[in-house]
């Protein structure tokens, strides 16, 4: 099964805003070249290196690379990224977080059927999720499937599971059951997007090829949007205006890899566990 949307350079601004209201979902954006992307996995592969060892910072760097790394900053920036994005949420915007998810060569990492809002605490789903292709992403290298629109259903109920080969947090999953074939498959090129609303059901299976499976998961939000218990977790201004001051606003990272950066993601971090781990029987999982 293929989506029947087919983003085009004169799409109007209100067939993007009603195809992704009516299906929760547009598939597939070109936003980079194919050598565009290559230069930003490059550039995470050669920070892996330089922090090899230093497991913290690694995994800063996975939670953060916005913050520590200039390229990926200026990737959440995009020009079509967020022109697509203002076309869905207007023109005022925050980056709320954008982290990698990885999957190795013969990599068992999954990710369950689930709902990225249940556990962010914002008090609206004027959010959309950007995922961008730096790797081949294909049904065997265990692309995301959506359920076109499940986003109508709002938020269902969730379970932790916790399970090692799980990607997300909590290892959340929801409760209701998705029929096999209901997901669409999101195969995507190096340098494509998809773009997602927070409360489509989506998950990934595991990656049975030789090559890794790498994509930075770029969030953003109404800059009207707060958190509804009062935090206020570091996001970056990317576009617009911001008069409501609902957060900690992150400069434009000044260096690539600074110690200073690395600080300040590590502050913002225990900020985002209490709001990701509320109500959790752990403290902890996977991520944070």
């Amino acid at each position: 099964m293929t989506s029947n949307y087919q983003m085009n350079s004169d799409a109007s601004k209100q067939s993007v805003a009603s195809l992704y209201r009516e299906q929760g979902f547009l598939f597939p954006v070109d936003v980079l070249s194919e050598a565009e992307a290559k230069e930003l996995l490059d550039d995470l592969e050669a920070a892996e290196q330089e922090l090899a060892g230093d497991e913290e910072k690694l995994s800063i760097l996975k939670a953060y690379p916005d913050r520590v790394l200039p390229s990926f900053d200026k990737l959440t920036r995009n020009p079509i990224i967020l022109d697509h994005v203002t076309r869905i949420l207007g023109p005022d915007l925050m980056v709320w977080s954008a982290s990698i998810f990885d999957k190795s060569a013969r990599s068992e990492k999954i990710v369950s059927w689930h709902q990225d809002l249940t556990y962010w605490g914002l008090d609206t789903d004027d959010e959309v999720t950007v995922w961008v292709a730096l790797s081949p992403v294909t049904q065997a290298s265990g692309c995301m499937y959506f359920v076109p629109g499940s986003h109508k259903e709002k938020a269902v109920p969730h379970k932790d599971t916790f399970a090692e080969n799980n990607l997300l947090s909590r290892g959340q999953e929801i409760t209701v059951d998705v029929a096999e074939g209901e997901g669409i498959p999101v195969e995507l090129r190096p340098g494509q997007a998809s773009f997602h609303h927070g409360h489509l059901f989506h998950s990934s299976g595991p990656n049975h090829t030789d090559k890794r499976r790498t994509a930075p998961a770029i969030r953003f939000i109404k800059a009207s949007v707060k958190q509804a218990g009062g935090e206020k977790p570091l996001v970056s201004h990317v576009h617009g205006t911001d008069e409501f001051g609902h957060y900690d606003i992150a400069d434009t990272p000044h260096g690539r890899l600074l110690q200073s950066d690395f600080e300040r993601c590590k502050k913002d971090a225990e900020v985002r566990r209490k709001i990701l781990y509320a109500g959790a029987e752990k403290p902890s999982g996977t991520r944070y």
